[in-house]
């Protein structure tokens, strides 16, 4: 999962060092000198993450990220800071300008690099959001929505998971000043039970609760519908940076450290609440327009007018970041006998198991679309040529080894071809995309059917999954697996 990552600081050997660990990890970075640079680079760039110093002349650390947060075009961009500073109150001021996290110099590469990834993955499952919400305010269906800074951090319903009777007094003597909804968990069995039973805003767990099975709880919380998107904020000692690396990995949002600082407990909650009150309501906002005709109404997908619209934003946002877009185009072999022979209810049923089916084998954050009749589109934003291929090639394959049955008891079976193109440059526009992943599923269909092709260039060149060496076996093992790429 590599990103663009802005490192700011003012002492060059600072910034060679952040610039080595990062880039030995396969990050992009970019650099800047000072504050009024990093500002104009960060808009410039569009990074995924910040690493801010906070010592420079001039304009300091706080006030860089008090302006980016006030920008819109870079509201939204994680800030990290990064400082030798180790006073509490200077973390909570932070915390107010605007900051994710602090980084204390020296930084430990397992905290650096667990932290960068953490915050990379929330930024991309934000933008999606915001993305779709940008493209439905765009076709004039909802406002647009404003940033988390927002939001109400007041009346919260809070689940403590704490052993101790004196940290969970403190917690809630402290938390109670935002008139927050509080309950109390001591185990990892009534930890279960709460957060299952409730819609909850936040949850914060003590690592030391239930003889360290506090990340075996976090990893259910995170795989457990209901509590996937609940905000995680962990309570750890200084000695377990191990754990919190971990942890982050596992989906934990943000964490405190031993002693847990009041303000700072308060600043950090309230970051959490209202971001996930903005995210909620991106959500809501986004099913509120999926309800007025931005989807398929057989299939549940996006229908085609949505896919374009939503189709040239994301191309213009992820080439301008320096990423590569695929698009797969995918059609239903033979579909017109399905039609002929078994009737359209019968056809209706292939193509909403499909949907299913598309929904289901891609990545969360990739975009499945009806492009019209028996056709289909993926967008997968972030992507290699390969890793493209490896998607569209088990997709076909967990098609192709399951029949579909139908209501009527009939067993079908199904295949489906599939063309991939992949953006290569700034110039490139939607409507090349989508032609050139046309012409590759064309070939598919030329080629026999029931196979995936990558589209080369512009004059048609293409090359068949078949001669990727090892795609294939890659693909059944991931699909035997059942496991998210």
């Amino acid at each position: 999962m590599p990103g663009r990552i802005l490192v700011v600081d003012d002492i060059p050997a600072n910034v060679r060092l952040l610039e080595a660990k990062l880039s030995s990890e396969y990050f992009d970075v970019i650099t800047a000198s000072s504050g009024p640079q990093a500002l104009e680079v960060a808009k410039a760039e569009a990074p995924d993450i910040v690493l801010l110093d906070v010592m420079m002349p001039g304009m300091d650390g706080f006030e860089v990220c008090k302006r980016l947060k006030a920008d819109p075009q870079t509201t939204h961009i994680p800030v990290v800071m990064v400082t030798a500073l180790s006073d509490v109150s200077d973390r909570v001021r932070g915390l107010e300008a605007g900051a994710d996290d602090f980084l204390t110099k020296p930084v430990r590469d397992v905290a650096l690099f667990a932290r960068v990834r953490s915050l990379i993955r929330l930024k991309m499952v934000m933008d999606e959001w915001r993305l779709r919400q940008q493209t439905s305010s765009e076709l004039g269906i909802v406002p647009s929505t404003a940033t988390p800074e927002h939001e109400s951090f007041h009346n919260a319903r809070i689940l403590i998971c704490e052993a101790s009777p004196i940290e969970t007094a403190n917690l809630q003597e402290v938390l109670a000043r935002d008139g927050h909804y509080l309950q109390v968990a001591a185990t990892i069995p009534d930890s279960q039970r709460q957060a299952a039973a409730g819609e909850l805003d936040l949850v914060i767990v003590d690592l030391a609760l239930g003889d360290d099975e506090a990340l075996r709880l976090c990893s259910h919380l995170r795989a457990q519908e209901k509590t996937r998107q609940t905000p995680i904020l962990l309570i750890a000692e200084e000695d377990q940076t191990a754990k919190l690396a971990k942890s982050l990995d596992l989906g934990v949002n943000d964490y405190l450290m031993q002693p847990v600082d009041r303000n700072e407990l308060l600043a950090r909650v309230r970051t959490q609440i209202r971001r996930r009150r903005f995210q909620d309501r991106l959500r809501a906002s986004y099913m509120q327009s999926l309800s007025m005709a931005l989807t398929d109404q057989l299939t549940g997908l996006y229908n085609r007018n949505y896919l374009m619209t939503h189709l040239s934003g994301l191309m213009q946002r992820t080439l301008a970041s320096g990423k590569a877009l695929a698009l797969a185009m995918i059609d239903v072999d033979t579909f017109k006998q399905v039609n002929d022979t078994h009737g359209h209810a019968a056809g209706d049923e292939v193509l909403a198991e499909l949907a299913q089916r598309m929904t289901h084998y891609t990545r969360n954050f990739d975009t499945v679309a009806r492009f019209g009749g028996e056709e289909f589109v993926v967008v997968m934003p972030d992507i290699t040529p390969e890793l493209a291929m490896l998607v569209a090639e088990r997709l076909r394959l967990r098609v192709a080894d399951s029949p579909m049955k139908l209501k009527s008891g009939v067993v079908l079976p199904i295949t489906i071809s599939i063309g991939v193109a992949v953006s290569r440059h700034q110039a490139d526009r939607s409507e090349d995309l989508l032609s050139r992943a046309d012409q590759a599923l064309y070939a598919a269909k030329r080629q026999g059917r029931n196979r995936v092709v990558l589209a080369n260039d512009d004059a048609g060149a293409v090359t068949p999954a078949a001669e990727i060496v090892g795609l294939k076996e890659r693909a059944e093992k991931l699909d035997a697996r059942a496991e998210p790429i």
